[in-house]
């Protein structure tokens, strides 16, 4: 595991990951259309870009989960607020495909055949966007967790993207090989994957932006072209009412939540004062979209067709 930056670190160093969209967040977002109900296309410049469908999770509204701590009817409340139900908090999966010239680019790979998901259905809404796996080239993961690197390995075990380099932080990669919790996994990528430092632009459109807290290496990815921009936030943010609304509370899945806590209310500031067009993998599909500045919290505001 690697050494946790202080709070006034992290904010700054995500502050200055990001200001650097600040002259080019108010260029107006490209066409976007929903193919289907698993494939949404939109433009980031003269990038094509398409929302794909894993599917989908859900865990119990408990007090023990999301908003550990607070009591089960003031999550509730703000939920029902949200027009969302109120016994079970549901979050939806969908990596990001990006075409880049030669490249094609796909961000996390959801949760594969995990058996905490109705997902694995990545491959399915790939090929529907008319893309066959053999032809990804480059794979940016924001961190281990299963629900974001499971789609690496066929249910066979295979390397589904056997073309693709696996781009990942040093200090995830260091952590997931630490923690040991998908040996049969590890073992299969291990050859295809290249680290980077926190921080690193990796391609010319494609810069990591430090963001752990939620694990030792999460990042997330500014990708850029022209005079547009748009932040794969990963898991900086889980929920579009409860970690926008209230980014202060807490989420069991966060593995420093007092960090997850400080990068997440810095992001939500710096994309509220920039009008920055976010990506939010766990958000209802397609997760496109950008945010408000709200009483102490923030609103989400879904990006239309």
């Amino acid at each position: 595991m690697c050494a946790l930056r202080s709070h006034n670190t992290v904010t700054a160093a995500l502050t200055a990951s990001l200001v650097a969209s600040a002259c080019a967040h108010h260029a107006p977002a490209g066409p976007a259309h929903a193919d289907s109900a698993d494939i949404f296309r939109f433009t980031i410049g003269a990038l094509d870009a398409v929302a794909l469908s894993d599917g989908d999770l859900a865990v119990a509204n408990d007090g023990n989960t999301v908003g550990v701590g607070q009591p089960r009817q003031a999550v509730a409340e703000l939920l029902a607020a949200g027009g969302a139900p109120t016994e079970t908090i549901a979050f939806s999966i969908q990596p990001l495909l990006v075409h880049d010239g030669a490249r094609i680019l796909l961000f996390d790979t959801g949760a594969g055949a995990a058996p905490f998901a109705h997902a694995g259905h990545l491959l399915a809404s790939l090929r529907r966007a008319g893309v066959d796996p053999a032809q990804i080239t480059d794979i940016f993961i924001s961190h281990g967790d299963p629900d974001h690197v499971g789609g690496l390995v066929t249910p066979g075990g295979a390397l589904a993207f056997p073309g693709a380099a696996i781009h990942m932080s040093a200090p995830e990669w260091d952590a997931v090989r630490q923690g040991a919790e998908q040996p049969a996994l590890l073992a299969v990528i291990a050859p295809k994957v290249a680290t980077f430092q926190p921080g690193t632009t990796i391609l010319p459109e494609v810069m990591a932006v430090d963001a752990h807290g939620h694990t030792p290496g999460h990042s997330m990815y500014l990708i850029g072209s022209g005079s547009e921009r748009l932040l794969y936030i990963g898991d900086a943010a889980h929920h579009s009412i409860i970690s926008v609304q209230r980014p202060d509370w807490t989420i069991a899945f966060d593995q420093d939540a007092a960090t997850a806590r400080t990068v997440r209310r810095a992001l939500l500031q710096r994309a509220a004062a920039q009008h920055l067009r976010l990506y939010a993998v766990h958000f209802p599909f397609p997760g496109l979209g950008r945010v408000e500045a709200k009483g102490e919290g923030f609103l989400w505001i879904p990006e239309q067709p």
